[in-house]
Order: C-alpha cells, then structure tokens, then sequence
C-alpha cells in the first residue's frame, strides 16, 4: 500500500494548481460530488473510509489514464463514423441538446479542459443530418464583420482551421491516426457596396484590420483590373479579403468535431427533447421570484427512435438546438413564465434557398465568394464550371417552414436572384440550374446576431443559438466561450458579454451591419 508523503502531496497540489481541469476535478470532489460513485443499484456506496485525499488520488489517477490515451490511443478509440450510444444513463453533469457542430463543438471544448472531471452528454434527434443546417449551409468564412466579437470569433476560426489537427486530429500508434481535411477554398470574400454603403464598408475594414484580418479596399477601377468578369457599375468600392477567408466542406467539420468529442469520451445519444421537470430550490434568492418558490431544471425528458420515455438528471443544460432552440426553451417555461421566464428565446426556423448552377465562360479558379449590394451572393463550387448562390427573401417574402426543405421555389431564383447575378457578372446571363436545396437558419429575429451564455433566471442552463447563418464559422470560438462560462465562471479570451440573453431583457438589440 502506498504512502502519501508530505513531499508527494506538495507535488500533486502543484499538479493541481497548474491544471485547470485538474482543478477542476479535485474541486469536485472535495465538494462531495456524489454521482461519481453510484453503484448499479442506485445507491450512493462510498468507499470506506476513503478521505478526500485519497479520493482526489483516485480521480488524479484516471486523468492521467485519460490523457495517454488521448496520446496513445488504442485501435477501440477508431471510428469511421461517430455512432450514437444507445445506453441511456440517468444522470449526466452537462446535457447538450443539440449534436450538430455548435453543440459538438462546445462538447469537445469541455471535454478538453475537462476530462474525465464532466461526464457531458450530447442528444441528437437525427444522427444522419439530412436537415441539419449545418451541412446544408455554403461553408463561408470571412472577418468581414462590423462587430468585433463576430470579427474576432472568425479570426479565431481561421487559426483553428490552420491547425486543425492539433485540435481535432486523433493520434493513434505508429502514425495510424485520423488526420482532418477541411479542403478549404481560401479565395476570401468581396463585399461590394454602392456609394451608399461605401462608408460602412470602409469603416468596417478599418475595424477589420485593426483587429487583424487582412483585406483591401479596391475602387471600382481597381475591382475591374483585378476581376475583368465583373461588372462595375453602381459600384463605388469593394473590399476583398486577402487571409483566412474562403469557404470549406462543413460536414468535414461535423464530423471532426464530433469525432474527437467522442473520443474523448462524450456519450452522443439518438433521441429527442420532448419536456423537462422542475426542482425547487427554497435557499435560491431571484429578483421577482417570492423566497422558497424558485424552480430550477433538474430532469431532461427524451423520446428514443423506439418512443420510449426516459428522463436524465443533469446539473447543467445547454441548448444548442439551431433552429428548433426556441421550442426547446419553451420546454423550460421561458417565454411562458413570469418576470424573466415571459420574454421568449427569439429563435425561429428560417428557410433559405441555395442554388447550383453552370457557367462555362464564368469567372476564373481565383473568384472570391462574392456579395452584391443587393445581397445577393455567389462562389464558384468545384473545378468544371459549377457556382451556388443565392439571397434572402425580405421580410414579406419568407418562405413558409412548414412545408419542409424539400419543397425548393425554383421560380425565386428567377425571379429574386437571377437577375442580379446577371447584372454583376455578364457571363451569367446564360447559366442553367443544376439543382438547388433549401436549409434552415436559427434566425434570430431580434437583432439577428448569436445568443451565448447563461440564462438569467435558471442558474443551470445556458443558451448558443441564434446565430442567423453564421453558425458554423463561429462554432470553435462558441464551443471555447461556452466552456469558459461553465468552467472558469467568465469569457477568458474572447468577451461575448453583449451577446448574452440580457440584451434582449433590456431591448438593446446588439446590430450586424454586414448580414447576408
């Protein structure tokens, strides 16, 4: 039997201490945290006499586990696609709602940090992401942004992309790892703007460049001489990004988030949220709630493929449901409630039609993902000739969600975007639809700019939606900003304090002016 010496127990504080997961861990288990150490029976068996010392040991000594095989993998760990456990447990710390990238992402970010100290839990509903918007989208990233948090959260992607598989690569023996392959497509964006918008576009360069994104400000003579295919009229200025900006395929990182997420030890269950149950807490003190009626999120309810009901106890609940978000919170009674709980998550489906079309004598290999002042976009797709586009319908011409994606307007393209790609680049006017396909936003119709952190009446859930077509170049930052919120209490490297759920309590929309 091992003995704690004075001089070993200095030692591991001093693991402790530089560890903040680590840290983390031993703080939960000097807190008492009983559901590491229930038996199959249910029923909270200690060891005996254990001390906290020896239980901080204990926990010490599985991280350590955790972290070579994080090193050193063993063939087990190796999944061609991540498939969902089906063993239902009935308690977790962290329950995700929502298994696309945003909620992979934030179950990755907390597992990194974490270990083994959080046993997160990830729902999605259809594992297969036929619908998902994710994998619908056209794959952009670009700092062309006029906040700073939305420009800063894309800086951060592009880096995150360059070094890809120093985060989401999983190494195994011998080199036999799972290396992660974006097939970014880095020809930046061009924002072209009338002379109406001329200012805004510079003065968002400006921000842009003293943030650290790279782009030029071209006149419409220097936009002519550096893309002969475009047509410059009622153009006054365009800025063209010159680093970090492109696009890329998003089920590629889909599934490199939830790859590593699940290697690292997350449980992705195959079900849907169908309700919630309450606990009461007498001891919480909330503004406008009477002492001793307080009501916290204790039970998550699910309905498996097989319709069977089953309810996990959680501590935490994130709901990072992309379009469907707003119905999950009313599951929680926000929007419903009184006080804080009558003002509704502002989060609904919006659908938006993307188009893949031929042009043989289109513009060049080197063509940005170009937006016009009409808001109308395109990107050339593949080698052969092919380009998506597409635009947002105004307000009065939303397409109706309840009839699914699979019902496409072609006429919207001939009618709403056609005619503006033809007028901006000549060789379009004779181009043919391939195909086209719809995809849902998590449109946040109050200000249309991403929803992140706690809620402020529930201790125990958080919110990371709304992100209105930005979603998935915003997911690595979002997943970190999350993690950051639960485990270290604050945002630590980017401050996404203006996007929390209390701008919209106090009705100061936090507003985009480069919305596409």
């Amino acid at each position: 039997m091992s003995i704690l010496t004075h001089s070993n127990f200095i030692s591991m504080m001093r693991v402790v201490n530089q560890r903040p997961a680590i840290r983390h861990i031993c703080a939960r288990v000097l807190t008492g945290v009983k559901m590491r150490l229930m038996s199959s029976s249910g029923k909270y068996q200690p060891p005996p006499d254990e001390n906290p010392i020896s239980r901080t040991l204990r926990i010490l000594k599985g991280d350590m586990m955790t972290l070579k095989k994080r090193i050193i993998p063993t063939p087990a760990q190796y999944v061609d696609d991540v498939v969902m456990k089906g063993v239902v447990p009935q308690h977790c710390d962290i329950v995700i709602i929502g298994g696309g990238v945003i909620g992979s992402s934030i179950a990755y970010w907390l597992k990194r940090k974490a270990l083994r100290g959080l046993n997160i839990v990830v729902l999605e509903k259809e594992p297969t992401y036929a619908q998902a918007s994710t994998v619908l989208s056209c794959g952009g990233l670009r700092h062309q942004f006029s906040l700073p948090e939305n420009i800063q959260m894309s800086l951060f992607a592009a880096e995150f992309f360059r070094n890809i598989n120093e985060y989401l690569g999983i190494e195994g023996p011998e080199g036999k790892g799972e290396s992660v392959d974006l097939q970014f497509t880095p020809y930046g964006y061009l924002f072209l703007a009338s002379e109406e918008g001329a200012e805004q576009l510079m003065k968002n360069s400006e921000l842009q460049v003293e943030l650290g994104a790279k782009n030029e400000l071209l006149t419409s003579r220097q936009l002519k001489e550096k893309f002969p295919w475009l047509n410059v009229e009622g153009i006054a200025l365009g800025c063209h990004g010159l680093e970090g900006e492109g696009w890329f395929d998003p089920w590629s990182l889909l599934q490199a988030f939830k790859k590593k997420a699940y290697n690292l030890g997350v449980n992705y269950i195959t079900a849907e949220a169908v309700g919630f149950e309450f606990k009461n807490m007498p001891d919480f003190m909330i503004q406008g709630v009477e002492m001793g009626r307080y009501e916290a999120l204790d039970r998550i309810l699910i309905k498996t493929p097989d319709e069977e009901i089953h309810a996990i106890k959680f501590a935490i609940a994130i709901i990072a449901a992309g379009a469907q978000s707003g119905k999950v919170a009313e599951m929680t009674r926000v929007g419903s409630g009184k006080g804080l709980l009558s003002i509704p998550l502002p989060v609904e489906p919006r659908k938006r039609f993307v188009y893949c079309y031929h042009c043989h004598d289109g513009p060049g290999l080197n063509t940005p993902f170009t937006i016009d002042p009409s808001g109308t976009y395109f990107r050339r797709e593949g080698l052969f000739g092919n380009y998506i586009g597409g635009c947002s319908p105004r307000e009065d011409e939303e397409p109706p969600v309840e009839t699914g994606l699979e019902d496409v307007d072609h006429s919207f393209f001939d009618t709403n975007v056609w005619p503006n790609l033809a007028k901006r680049v000549p060789a379009f006017e004779n181009i043919k639809v391939k195909s086209a396909w719809a995809g849902f936003y998590d449109h946040n119709y109050f200000d249309e700019n991403a929803i992140v952190g706690p809620h402020p009446y529930y201790h125990n859930l958080y919110l990371a939606c709304g992100f209105s077509g930005h979603g998935l170049q915003q997911a690595p930052a979002i997943g970190r900003a999350v993690m950051e919120m639960i485990i270290d209490g604050q945002f630590m490297t980017i401050d996404l304090s203006r996007m929390g759920f209390d701008r919209i309590v106090v009705r100061e929309p936090l507003l985009e002016s480069n919305i596409v």
